[in-house]
Order: C-alpha cells, then structure tokens, then sequence
C-alpha cells in the first residue's frame, strides 16, 4: 500500500526524497520503496523519518 501520508508530509517540508534520506541515513531508493509500499521500514527508520518531518509515528505510518 502506498505511504500517500509520507509523500505529503515530505512535499509538505519542501523535501526531496535525497534530502529526505540523507537526514535519515538511507538511500534515496529506501524513500521512494517507502513511498511506494514496496519497503516495510525498521521501527527505527520510522521513528527518524517521523523526526525529521515533525510528524507523530501515527500520523504518517499507522491508519
């Protein structure tokens, strides 16, 4: 399933997916399959990628 919540919250911070994965330590191709639905990420990625966006682990990960 698509992260539609991601994507938004990351065009919403004028992030591309490279400045999105540099501030998280992965490779821009881990955002994208994120993004996707095609990668389920480690807690600890999510917890990164809810810092670097300032969004809660619910409001990006979780229905």
């Amino acid at each position: 399933m698509k992260n539609l919540r991601l994507k938004a919250a990351r065009a919403g911070k004028d992030l591309s997916q490279d400045d999105l994965a540099k501030l998280c330590g992965v490779s821009r191709q881990t955002i994208s399959a994120i993004e996707k639905g095609d990668y389920n990420p480690t807690i600890n990625l999510c917890i990164a990628i809810s810092k670097a966006l300032d969004k809660t682990l619910d409001e990006l990960f979780w229905e």
